[in-house]
């Protein structure tokens, strides 16, 4: 039940960020649970092969590299969905940190909601 509501919440995200920023494209509510799927998936299986392999990149940078690799996987699942556009890497840039943040709040308020009712 918890992941179900999380995907929810994770497309209602990504349909603020849409709102939010015009860089960033979503036709439907349909579009953004498989945005919000495609994007799961890609930062379980694609970002920590990425992450280990920009390593040194990484570290020089102090982390800040971390940034190029959200906004990336999040260009690249825009790249393979239809109902999600991304107008170039700067509004993958932007739409990453607004979808990161929205999401940080989810998962902030998920944690408390599941806290007070265990």
């Amino acid at each position: 039940m918890k992941l179900i509501v999380r995907w929810l919440l994770a497309a209602a995200a990504l349909l603020l960020v849409a709102y939010l920023y015009p860089g960033v494209q979503i036709l439907s509510f349909t579009a953004a649970l498989i945005a919000a799927a495609v994007m799961g998936l890609l930062n379980t299986l694609v970002r920590p092969v990425l992450v280990l392999l920009t390593l040194p990149v990484t570290l020089v940078t102090l982390g800040l590299f971390l940034f190029v690799i959200n906004a990336l996987m999040f260009w690249a699942a825009a790249s393979l969905l239809a109902g999600f556009d991304v107008s170039g890497f700067w509004a993958a840039l932007l739409g990453s940190l607004i979808y990161s943040v929205l999401m940080l709040v989810v998962d902030a308020a998920l944690k408390t909601l599941w806290a007070r009712r265990a």
